[in-house]
């Protein structure tokens, strides 16, 4: 009996980790106008990529840096668009926009300072990635970044563009 409660649990916390909606939170913008986090993601019914991301950290640098070499690539392929949110706090995110500049990435980028977002979406360390279906609805998610993670990556991105399950 322990066993099947067990695996009720477990099934219905995966379902949960994977039909999760984005939560609405007020981040800003890099010019630091208010935003809610439900009208980023919104992409007229094709993916979206929402990386977590801090300047401190290097294997975020490197990913989203191997995301912007590939975004026209990929955006034109399955429609996909990428969002970055900046983790760095009240103090540094000044700094985030001119850090944003000097590496020409061309997706949108947000700061989110008190965390609220990242608490929302339950990020403990950054890089975290996740990718949104058509209906803003969590399908996919990744944590870390290895060099040729953006190829699996992409992968999974054209299987939701077509509509196709995740496994």
């Amino acid at each position: 009996m322990k066993n099947i409660f067990l695996v009720l649990i477990i099934g219905l916390l995966s379902i949960n980790l994977f039909s999760q909606e984005v939560p609405q939170v007020q981040i800003k913008d890099l010019n630091g106008k208010t935003v809610n986090t439900k009208s980023i993601v919104e992409n007229d019914g094709k993916p979206v990529l929402v990386s977590f991301f801090a300047t401190w950290c290097k294997p975020c640098i490197k990913e989203l840096s191997a995301f912007n070499d590939e975004y026209e690539d990929w955006a034109e392929e399955t429609g996909v668009k990428i969002v970055a949110i900046s983790t760095d706090n009240a103090r540094s995110s000044s700094s985030v926009g001119p850090f944003v500049n000097a590496r020409g990435w061309e997706f949108d980028i947000y700061l989110d300072a008190n965390g609220d977002f990242k608490r929302a979406m339950n990020v403990g360390n950054v890089p975290h990635t996740f990718l949104l279906d058509g209906n803003g609805k969590v399908v996919w998610q990744h944590t870390s970044y290895l060099e040729g993670d953006e190829d699996h990556t992409f992968e999974i991105i054209k299987k939701v563009a077509k509509g196709q399950a995740i496994k």
